[in-house]
């Protein structure tokens, strides 16, 4: 029996990446998986390699900002599959952006970054909460960085908003523990992705030689914590940050 069997699962930024990795280990644990993305073509396609590797997947396209959007999406995966039982809140804004000093980043793009960040996991959880709240269970994982650990010169409003979520996730687990919904924080380090390599190539070897386990990550390399996470492992765990970062920073 697979740790997922029976659980479906919502994984927002699905389409590439860590998100795409996520929705692929979810379904090989036996979870009906919801690949959601901004990017419609690429969630169909996360979609598509779930089935073709004989999984159930649904892609559904999702601008997180949105709350209407947000509900569609759920509203989407319960007439699908009936239920929810994990959230996983991926999706984010970065690559978009360009290091600089805290007092020249524009208006409009900390507005955007804490949209999509802040308040996009905001609207996801609103939105997911009713159903989980209505079966008695469910797991929510909000997906932060490591980088509120240490500090990253040149992105504050990036590193602001990921410790925005790490907070938000404490006091959700507060808010929800009484309906039998868990709220945990996954923190990924610097991973290799087509997105964080042409966003921070230069840092890369810099990352590798800090930590103590003294290697490039990977996307896969978080798919154990998050079905951990997303199980029944799991169930007394909640309101907790996790970092999976090879020891770079250590917490």
């Amino acid at each position: 029996m697979s740790r997922l069997d029976g659980r479906v699962v919502i994984v927002t930024g699905a389409a590439r990446g860590i998100g795409r990795a996520f929705a692929a280990r979810c379904a090989a644990e036996g979870a009906r998986v919801v690949a959601a993305d901004i990017n419609a073509s690429g969630a169909r396609d996360a979609a598509e390699a779930i089935v073709a590797a004989g999984g159930e997947a649904l892609a559904v396209r999702v601008d997180i900002a949105r709350y209407e959007s947000a509900e569609a999406m759920v509203q989407a995966t319960l007439e699908r599959f009936g239920r929810l039982d994990v959230l996983v809140n991926n999706a984010a804004m970065m690559a978009d952006v360009a290091r600089r000093p805290f007092d020249q980043i524009p208006d409009a793009e900390w507005d955007a970054m804490m949209a999509v960040n802040v308040r996009g996991t905001w609207n996801c959880c609103r939105a997911a909460v009713g159903p989980m709240r209505g079966q008695g269970s469910g797991s929510i994982v909000n997906v932060a960085s490591d980088t509120i650990l240490f500090g990253v010169p040149g992105l504050l409003h990036y590193v602001a908003s990921k410790g925005a979520i790490a907070a938000m996730t404490r006091s959700l687990a507060r808010e929800l523990g009484i309906d039998g919904i868990r709220v945990n924080t996954l923190a990924p380090g610097f991973t290799e992705t087509e997105a964080a390599l042409a966003q921070e190539a230069g840092v890369a070897a810099l990352r590798v030689q800090g930590r103590a386990l003294q290697r490039m990550e990977v996307p896969e390399d978080l798919t154990g914590t998050l079905v951990y996470l997303a199980s029944a492992d799991s169930d007394f765990v909640t309101g907790q940050f996790i970092a999976v970062n090879g020891g770079y920073a250590l917490h």
